[in-house]
């Protein structure tokens, strides 16, 4: 199942370690089959506040995702980001294609009239 590395990252100023850092990132997903999905759009917010930029990367599963994240690769250029801009970053896993959401609201149905 794919995987996804997602951040919700704020606001900065430019940066020359900033700038080395995009320049950087792509070639670290290389060995772990990942790829930007979204990167430097403007986002819609349609309910709430979402401050900042959304970044999306894609792999084929969370093992390559964490061992991406956790990659020398990337551990060495990681400082250039986090020292000029804040964030949230998780790892979530994804669904298969045929992920039925039906099956799921059932559960929920279900568990609940069992309380």
């Amino acid at each position: 199942m794919p995987a996804y590395v997602i951040a919700r990252l704020q606001e900065a100023a430019p940066h020359p370690e900033i700038a080395e850092y995009i320049e950087r990132i792509g070639a670290t997903f290389a060995p772990y089959g990942g790829r930007f999905l979204v990167h430097m759009a403007q986002h819609e917010v349609k309910e709430g506040s979402w401050p900042g930029h959304v970044v999306m990367i894609g792999f084929p599963g969370l093992a390559e995702a964490r061992a991406w994240w956790d990659s020398p690769a990337y551990q060495e250029i990681a400082p250039l980001r986090s020292r000029h801009i804040e964030g949230d970053i998780i790892l979530v896993p994804g669904l298969p294609e045929d992920y039925d959401p039906t099956a799921a609201g059932r559960a929920m149905r279900e568990a609940m009239a069992e309380r």
